[in-house]
């Protein structure tokens, strides 16, 4: 009997605890709006919405070279900019600042399809690589992207079951490599925007 070969979902031959600016998208499990819901283009976090926020806000504690970009924790779903640095942060008590463009970010790097040929919209719903929590021999690796998102994912989820909130994340999530300033200030802006375009959303409910 042939193995099926297994579908690459992740950019091959690249390292993901390397340095550089990472855009991701976190789904909810079969996208329930168990996080809050938006009346009036005003956000409106549940109980679960508001822990996500807080644990997201704490991933830099549980990876000192991990610097936190825009973000917006949305009904059904969660899009962030990370940083990974190759060593640890300083960190000021105004906090890290974030520079205006991804100075880390890798260069040469092809990751799904590039945003000057498509638009944003295109290119987070449907042309946007799912990654999975491990490499392709199921093994994580230490420091990596994933291994960031996983423990956020599983912290909110374990969360979540000591406080019997019914709730659950997509199994895998969706990445992109930032490889320049003009994706950098455009998937900035979407994430600024997100909430005002709810109603036109992929992610909205019934879409």
């Amino acid at each position: 009997m042939m193995i099926p070969k297994r579908k690459h979902i992740r950019l091959r031959n690249h390292d993901y605890s390397s340095r550089g600016w990472y855009f991701v998208t976190i789904c909810t499990n079969n996208r329930v709006c168990s996080l809050g819901k938006i009346e009036n283009k005003t956000l409106v976090l549940s109980v679960i919405g508001k822990q996500a926020e807080i644990f997201w806000n704490e991933i830099p504690v549980h990876f000192p070279n991990v610097e936190l970009g825009n973000y917006v924790i949305m009904p059904n779903h969660i899009h962030g900019i990370i940083r990974i640095a190759t060593e640890p942060l300083v960190r000021t008590r105004h906090g890290v600042s974030l520079p205006n463009t991804p100075q880390d970010a890798p260069v040469g790097t092809r990751h799904g399809v590039s945003l000057h040929d498509v638009s944003l919209q295109t290119l987070l719903h449907h042309d946007l690589p799912m990654s999975s929590e491990y490499n392709e021999f199921g093994k994580t690796i230490p420091g990596s992207l994933a291994v960031i998102i996983g423990q956020f994912k599983s912290t909110l989820s374990r969360w979540c079951n000591i406080n019997k909130h019914p709730f659950g994340f997509q199994g895998r999530f969706y990445d992109h490599i930032i490889r320049n300033d003009t994706e950098f200030e455009r998937i900035k802006n979407y994430i600024i925007n997100n909430i005002r375009d709810w109603e036109r959303d992929k992610f909205y409910p019934g879409e």
